[in-house]
């Protein structure tokens, strides 16, 4: 986790480099360009949290599932016996 938050770190500071050292780009395009890495980087962020969060539901659900199940054959099996 560490070494990938490196890299982003590492990565937007060669991209805001590179767009600080472009002469021929305006710096009115600059600053639209960073507005539009800012604005993915949140799209991916929520992205990843979304389907995280989904996958941990569906993960709890399963379990419930799993563990009404182990009831249901628990309560056969002890009732057979008596």
């Amino acid at each position: 986790m560490l070494f990938n938050g490196f890299g982003v770190l590492v990565a937007y500071a060669l991209l805001g480099m590179s767009l600080w050292l472009s002469t021929d780009v305006p710096l009115s395009t600059k600053g639209f360009w960073g507005i539009g890495i800012l604005i993915l980087t949140l799209s991916l962020v929520n992205f990843v949290k979304y389907r995280f969060e989904d996958r941990l539901s569906e993960d709890r659900i399963q379990r419930l599932e799993d563990a009404k199940n182990e009831k249901l054959l628990s309560d056969y099996v002890t009732d057979d016996k008596v």
